[in-house]
């Protein structure tokens, strides 16, 4: 007799172990991220004399490493991706895409080389892009190649 009730104790045990890894595994799924499309954002790429010169001194500072960083003001999110520094020119940035995903905003850039026939020059240029989207509270997520 005292050995079936120590049975079924662990029986209830081990039952109560797999509820709960099973309730934080569906927690974790369901509170993770996700880059599954919810919608497009309106963007626009900021010219350098229109960013915020705070933001402006904070790039100035960071440029030559990889950035990856947003600004806020009252009405907008500045996004900002860089690729550090260069040793010619004719680097640029292509914007793949922008959007809301389920928990995120989601950014894809990626850098693109000269091309075999553009001339450059020897000097080091440190790429970077400013988008600007309406103010949210969600985090941004960078995709960067």
């Amino acid at each position: 007799m005292q050995r079936n009730k120590k049975v079924m104790l662990y029986a209830a045990i081990i039952l109560i172990i797999i509820v709960a890894l099973a309730v934080i595994l569906i927690s974790c799924k369901i509170t993770g991220t996700s880059s599954t499309k919810v919608a497009d954002l309106d963007y626009t790429v900021v010219e350098d004399q229109d960013v915020p010169t705070e933001l402006m001194k904070i790039i100035d500072e960071k440029k030559q490493n990889s950035l990856r960083l947003t600004y806020s003001t009252k009405d907008y999110i500045y996004i900002v991706a860089g690729y550090g520094t260069q040793l010619t020119s004719g680097y640029s940035i292509r914007l793949n895409e922008v959007y809301l995903g389920q928990n995120a905003i989601y950014v894809d850039t990626n850098l693109v080389g000269p091309t075999k026939s553009e001339e450059v020059n020897k000097a080091e240029t440190y790429p970077y892009i400013v988008i600007k989207i309406e103010k949210r509270d969600d985090p941004v997520v960078f995709n960067i190649s």
